[in-house]
């Protein structure tokens, strides 16, 4: 088991680099110093004195790699891929264009974006898996027809239609909960109900369809005609088999979205003004806060990673040939 988890780690530590030396060059080779200083001071005929103070201001006028003039370590130190690249693999992030401390903005705003995330993906894990299991069970019916045909139209529909008519509907017409907005602690409830409602809408129908088209596949092999012909009641075999033996297909599911528990949705933080992860990286883009967006890239691609370092540790739980291989 430890050798296993070894191997995905070592496998693991080379993506996570070429992720960051790709996003470096993006950043500061096809996109230079420059280049990011005209776009942030937003002027047209900007002189280079103001470059230069922009610059030094950020640390960006330091050498890309190599800094000559300094003696001993400090020529490979005293460089912007060491000052700006190498340093998030010690989650020290640094500073916002704008000056402000990037950690503590990630630790602030990591907690709304995990109250509307948790509760989304549990929930709708738990209403996908069984209306699957329920169409599964009743394949062939005009029940499972009816339930094809409605997710489809449910995948139809653009996101962005769940979200301004269930702030129209729930939080308007009916004033059940607020239509935007966030506080802290119990108060919290109300404010993510209709976000959570929102996603759960907008991804029954792919994730009710994948799902059953897991079972139905499970449903044709030949344990499952094992366990048919030993007298077992189709209800035991779809429940205590089949479900099962999916379980890896739907832990690789559920990997996808794990990073989206720390980063938030950006759509749904945008128009619901939760103060989460996905809003922070939203303004950054607006603000062309260079620093943050790279720093949530470099989260977002660590939170992935170990997304699947923990999926790979499920595969071994669930199915002992993973573990054995």
């Amino acid at each position: 088991m430890i050798a296993y988890l070894a191997r995905r780690l070592l496998y693991a530590l080379p993506i996570l680099v070429g992720v960051n030396v790709l996003t470096f060059f993006l950043f500061f080779v096809v996109n230079s110093p420059d280049d990011m200083a005209r776009l942030h001071l937003g002027v047209k005929r900007v002189t280079p004195d103001a470059i230069e103070k922009w610059k030094v201001e950020r640390g960006y006028d330091r050498p890309l790699f190599w800094n000559a003039p300094r003696p001993g370590l400090a020529a490979l130190t005293d460089t912007i891929f060491f000052q700006k690249s190498v340093r998030l693999f010690t989650f020290d992030f640094g500073r916002s264009d704008e000056g402000r401390e990037i950690s503590r903005d990630i630790a602030e705003r990591m907690g709304p974006s995990l109250a509307i995330a948790v509760p989304a993906l549990l929930v709708g894990l738990l209403v996908n898996v069984t209306l699957a299991m329920t169409l599964a069970f009743f394949r062939g019916t005009y029940l499972d027809a009816w339930g094809v045909v409605f997710a489809v139209v449910l995948m139809s529909v653009s996101s962005l239609f769940y979200i301004i008519g269930g702030q129209y509907l729930v939080g308007k017409l009916l004033r059940l909960v607020p239509i935007s907005g966030y506080e802290g602690g119990l108060d919290a409830v109300k404010f993510i109900v209709l976000p959570v409602l929102v996603s759960l809408a907008a991804g029954v129908g792919s994730g009710t369809r994948w799902y059953r088209t897991l079972f139905l596949e499970e449903l044709g092999r030949d344990y499952v005609r094992t366990a048919r012909a030993k007298g077992l009641a189709e209800r035991a075999v779809l429940f205590k088999h089949v479900l099962r033996n999916a379980l890896i297909p739907i832990l690789t599911g559920v990997v996808v979205v794990l990073p989206l528990l720390f980063l938030g949705s950006l759509i749904t933080e945008a128009f619901f003004g939760i103060p989460g992860l996905g809003s922070y990286t939203i303004d950054a883009i607006h603000q062309q806060d260079f620093a943050v967006v790279r720093a949530m890239v470099f989260l977002g691609s660590v939170l992935y990673i170990l997304g699947l370092l923990l999926t790979d540790i499920s595969y071994t739980l669930v199915d002992p040939r993973v573990r054995l291989e």
